[in-house]
């Protein structure tokens, strides 16, 4: 569907009050036109109705009249340069931006993200979150499955134990 007409089916989404329908398309939009920056405007428009700042910073933050609030819950929200390029959901060169503030921004957030990294970042290249992530401990799993292994065993014994008695 073209831009401009789910632009306007948001619109209406809005207008009905249908706010999840409008965010759900304002989503898509970002993710089909990356380097849009109406689309990123008017979702953080929609998340500010949902009183989510981290949110609204997130893809209002390639406007230069952006909400310093919204900024700052973004940037504790995705504390590393790293996680902000991935939040961003940028793709392409920073050229493609339509503004010289969100051509900067890119850049600086791409930049620290090299630096963080010690090595040359891209916005599509950009490698997967898991190495990232702080490993979780296999234990937990591992001792829940094995409580519900022995449960069931318990179980069919005193099941099996009575079947046996049944015809004794």
């Amino acid at each position: 569907m073209p831009l401009n007409e789910t632009l306007a089916r948001a619109d209406a989404d809005l207008a009905a009050g249908r706010v999840p329908m409008a965010r759900q398309r304002l989503r898509g939009l970002v993710s089909s036109f990356p380097a849009d920056l109406e689309p990123r405007r008017r979702l953080g428009e929609v998340y500010r109705l949902y009183g989510e700042p981290a949110e609204a910073g997130r893809w209002m933050y390639l406007e230069q009249d952006r909400d310093p609030v919204e900024t700052l819950a973004f940037e504790r929200r995705y504390a590393t340069a790293e996680q902000r390029m991935r939040a961003l959901a940028w793709s392409g060169p920073e050229s493609l931006a339509r503004s010289a503030f969100a051509r900067e921004q890119l850049a600086a957030v791409r930049a620290a993200c090299s630096d963080a990294l010690g090595a040359p970042a891209d916005w599509d290249t950009l490698p997967s979150d898991e190495g990232t992530q702080t490993k979780v401990s296999a234990l937990p799993g591992y001792v829940g499955g094995t409580v519900f292994v022995l449960v069931i065993l318990v179980f069919l014994a005193i099941w099996v134990n009575g079947l046996v008695a049944l015809f004794d």
